[in-house]
């Protein structure tokens, strides 16, 4: 068992740091392998998650590099940004929030199984029932996901997800309904982190702002909001030609 008490980081508002635009780091860092690229942009692979990101939000010029990535007309998830450049078009707005790990009992789940390309069939079922979030059948493939059995079905998941240097998310964290209410979501969590900080990372997490009741979940085991944060989903300028060609 690994219990750390970690300060609530503090960070100065005029020093970026690297969790305010994960997706980049992770793209352009451990995840590289998973990684397309044009220029100041970047995505995973299409099979392994949706997320693209954005070197400089603030420059034009990583807009355009990102609309040559992702090509005319298309939908694409862009994280950290509050609006798009002109002759893009919100297709939603969303809000989240970002947790880091400042106290959390980091230890081995017993009754977990550790999961792999096999069993990606089982994870989207729960992943469609219970919505935590994108997971696409490569996701596994980004870190270690592990997952609790009960009569053989999967119940219960969490796993790995963004991994900017220093740092892992836990991502994909999720309970079937039938067996809530059990600390199911709550053990795996604790496990994953073991994991993480077994290889000198810290843990942190997201979760729609919305989502107060795992916000609290979260906070009651040790993470601590670090920032607010919202995301677009945008169409890149050129659909109108691309409907009429």
């Amino acid at each position: 068992m690994s219990t750390v008490a970690r300060p609530t980081p503090q960070q100065s508002p005029a020093t970026p740091h690297i969790l305010d635009n994960a997706a980049w780091a992770a793209l352009t860092g451990p995840h590289a392998p998973f990684a397309e690229r044009v220029g100041r942009a970047a995505r995973y692979l299409l099979d392994v998650s949706p997320f693209t990101a954005l070197a400089d939000p603030a420059d034009p010029r990583a807009w355009d590099d990102l609309a040559a990535l992702v090509g005319p007309g298309t939908v694409t998830p862009v994280t950290g940004v509050k609006s798009a450049p002109q002759g893009w078009e919100t297709v939603q707005h969303g809000q989240g929030v970002q947790l880091v790990d400042t106290a959390l009992r980091a230890e081995p789940a017993p009754e977990a199984v550790r999961l792999g390309p096999d069993d990606v069939p089982e994870i989207l079922d729960l992943i469609a029932l219970t919505e935590p979030g994108p997971f696409l059948p490569r996701t596994v493939e980004l870190g270690t996901y592990l997952g609790i059995r009960h009569r053989g079905r999967l119940i219960a998941l969490a796993g790995e997800r963004l991994r900017p240097p220093g740092w892992t998310e836990i991502s994909a964290v999720c309970t079937a309904p039938d067996h809530r209410g059990k600390g199911l979501a709550t053990r795996l969590v604790r496990a994953i982190a073991a994991g993480i900080r077994e290889r000198g990372d810290t843990p942190f997490l997201h979760a729609s702002a919305t989502n107060t009741g795992a916000i609290r979940l979260y906070e009651s085991i040790g993470f601590t909001l670090r920032r607010r944060s919202e995301f677009l989903l945008v169409r890149t300028p050129g659909a109108q030609q691309e409907q009429t060609a």
